[in-house]
């Protein structure tokens, strides 16, 4: 075994040992009926449904985006694309409340349609769309650029319109790289706490009235009921998340 194998083999081991003494002491030590009550079966759900809905809106929104930056060099809209990623999540979900607010005119003009994001399921999933949207765009941008760009010149040449042949042409050749791209941002989505805690505290729609996301209720076992009850459905939500990342990794390998 060569020196450059055991020295990545110690940093996964490094990087993998929190969640394996987390896995242990949360579902083979710990116990607490607070935690395995159905408050946090509801809580895993809201996340589960509220990224999956926020990666297709990703999927709807920003892939012309993506393709577009990987056909034309633009470090202006990359810059801008990753603004999300770039700052502390609580300032996304302060600016998509004040947004929001009815205080400003967007507000205003928000509220005026009907479309409210303060303790809503709305915005819990806008939150999640644009913290998580980054990871879609540079994933989907990475795929766009190793992808030979013939096929969409000819498509051009014979009079359909780039938005026309993204859809027609590149999209149909490319559902592997893309599906990755969407389990990667729904994955992203499913860990967010910043921007969430702050807009989308608890969602009081149905179905989900009274239900607050996944991270936020672990946060709240953390501080009402002591590290115990928050081990156990940490534990928990790794279990829920682990599979999606598996599923990244089976769909992203290419046949030989």
């Amino acid at each position: 075994m060569d020196s450059l194998k055991v020295y990545a083999l110690i940093s996964i081991a490094l990087l993998s040992l929190p969640t394996a003494v987390l896995l242990y002491y949360g579902l083979a030590v710990y116990f607490s009926p607070t935690a395995l009550s159905p408050t946090l079966l509801r809580s895993i759900a809201l996340t589960l449904f509220s990224s999956t809905i926020a990666s297709l809106l990703e999927f709807a929104l920003f892939t012309p985006l993506a393709y577009l930056l990987a056909r034309e060099e633009s470090p202006f809209l990359e810059s801008l694309s990753d603004v999300p990623a770039s700052v502390p999540h609580p300032v996304v979900g302060i600016a998509l409340l004040i947004l929001d607010s009815p205080i400003t005119p967007t507000g205003k003009f928000l509220q005026s349609l009907g479309l409210n994001f303060f303790d809503s399921f709305l915005g819990l999933v806008t939150a999640l769309t644009v913290v998580s949207a980054p990871i879609y765009v540079r994933a989907s941008q990475s795929l766009f650029s190793s992808m030979k760009a013939d096929p969409e010149v000819f498509a051009m040449g014979m009079g359909g319109s780039r938005l026309r042949v993204l859809f027609s042409v590149v999209l149909p050749k490319s559902w592997r790289g893309i599906t990755k791209a969407l389990l990667l941002s729904t994955s992203r989505a499913m860990s967010e706490f910043g921007s969430v805690a702050i807009l989308s505290y608890l969602v009081l729609q149905p179905p989900f009235s009274g239900t607050e996301p996944a991270s936020v209720l672990i946060y709240q076992y953390y501080s009402y009921y002591g590290p115990q009850t928050a081990v156990i459905a940490s534990a928990l939500m790794v279990l829920v998340s682990l599979p999606i990342m598996v599923a990244v990794r089976i769909v992203g390998r290419e046949k030989r």
